[in-house]
Parts: structure tokens; C-alpha cells; sequence
């Protein structure tokens, strides 16, 4: 048995998770724990007070406790709004209080596109266009291009409210001729029932933020897992050299 651990800022979709475990291998398990919210992740500032290591301890202890192998902090803006360097310090301190592995759903963004080998992205954020430019400016430092950005300018209460017909026109806007990916950064968005369609609907992969979470999870578990419902990601040959 593989467990995965991920600490989640309290939003919205937290029933993505069991979604995705019951998609993959029966030996993998899946566990979640509330970190300390703070306000809504939708507002930069907010943001860097969200993935403040004291915010972030709490949930350790837990995790580890379940048998947790890696531990994946569940979200986006409450990591890429420290910029790359402080992020990495996050992850860092992160894997030091857990004693294992640890990554954030930032890395999982950056890791996730090199996986598929899409160097050019589109971003279709939930976030202000602020925000939204922030999560473009920490994929570039990453080595991505990013070919156009949409922030919707919605907080994540309200994209926790959004089926796939929102899903799908916020893929579709944010798309871009030369996009080889679309990344959808808000782990307050459901999206893993969506992903197949999202894929058949633009003609390439969508990257999604609780489907890149688990994925980077079993990435620092070293286990690859073929589940053609979470999409291209989940179904090609490992590449990605970390």
C-alpha cells in the first residue's frame, strides 16, 4: 500500500481526492488533512499568509501518523505566491518537519507540463488577473512559456460552485493557438470528473490542480500509475528528469 498525503487549505473540491483514488491502483491511498485555511487563497496577500509553515505544521503530525510516504501541500496560490525561491524554502521546510518527500501544487505544475513535454502553456486561472499573472510569472521561472493567461476574478468559494459547463468555457478562453497544455491552477475548482472532457474539447492535455497534486505525490513515491480517466498525464511513459 502506497499513502499519499496532501494537506488542503480547506477550500472547496476536496472531493476530487477520493475521486482520484478510486481511479487509481487499489494500492494506493489517498489522505487528507485540513491545514489552517486563513482567508480566501483567491487574494495574493492572503495567499502568502495561507502557506505560512505555522499554518502548514499543524496537518504534519497527522500525516505522518497515517503512514503517509510523501506529502503534497494542496495549493496553488498559497505556494506560487512566495515566488520560486520562497516556494522552495516552503517545500523544503515542509519536508523537514514531515521527515519525507514533500512538494506543493506549484511544483506539480511545473513537473506535470515537463512530464508531457508542453513547453508552450495557456493558463485559465479562477483568480484576479494579479493573481493569475503571478502563477504565469512562477511557471516562466520554471522554463515554461506561457502563450496567454485568463484570471476569471472569482473567489474559491464561489469556483467550488462551478460544474463542467464553467469548467469548460474557462478551458476554452483560456486556450491559445500554440498552447501545447492548459493549466487550470485552483484546487478549489472541480475538475477531475471533467478531464477527459476538457481534453476531447480542446485536442490536448489539461492540466488540472488536484489531478497534478496526486500525480506528484506518486511522482515522489517513485510509483507511475496508468488511469486514462485523469487524463494525458496519467497515461504516458515516465520523462521527467526532477
Amino acid at each position: 500500500m502506497t499513502a499519499l498525503g496532501f494537506l488542503h487549505p480547506g477550500h472547496s473540491a476536496k472531493d476530487d481526492y477520493p475521486r482520484i483514488e478510486q481511479l487509481l491502483a487499489g494500492d494506493i491511498r489517498v489522505d487528507l488533512v485540513r491545514a489552517d485555511p486563513g482567508e480566501d487563497g483567491g487574494r495574493a496577500d492572503a495567499s502568502l499568509r495561507l502557506g505560512a509553515p505555522h499554518r502548514l505544521a499543524a496537518g504534519v503530525e497527522q500525516l505522518r501518523l497515517s503512514g503517509a510516504e510523501a506529502i503534497v501541500w494542496a495549493s496553488t496560490s498559497g505556494s506560487f505566491g512566495y515566488g520560486w525561491e520562497g516556494a522552495h524554502e516552503q517545500v523544503r521546510t515542509l519536508a523537514t518537519a514531515a521527515g519525507m518527500p514533500a512538494s506543493s501544487t506549484s511544483f506539480a505544475f511545473v513537473h506535470a507540463a515537463r512530464e508531457l513535454r508542453a513547453a508552450r502553456v495557456a493558463v485559465g486561472a479562477t483568480y484576479p488577473a494579479r493573481t493569475a499573472a503571478l502563477f504565469a510569472e512562477f511557471l516562466r521561472t520554471g522554463g515554461l512559456e506561457v502563450t496567454a493567461v485568463h484570471g476569471a476574478g472569482v473567489t474559491a468559494a464561489r469556483a467550488g460552485t462551478w460544474g463542467e459547463a464553467e469548467v469548460l468555457a474557462l478551458a476554452r478562453v483560456a486556450d491559445a493557438s500554440g498552447a501545447e497544455a492548459v493549466l487550470l491552477p485552483d484546487t478549489a475548482l472541480h475538475t477531475v470528473a471533467h478531464v477527459p472532457a476538457l481534453e476531447r474539447e480542446l485536442g490536448k492535455p489539461v492540466l488540472t490542480a488536484n489531478q497534478v497534486t496526486v500525480w506528484e505525490a506518486l511522482r515522489l513515491t517513485d510509483r507511475r500509475v496508468n488511469a486514462p480517466g485523469l487524463g494525458a498525464l496519467f497515461t504516458r511513459e515516465p520523462i521527467v528528469q526532477v
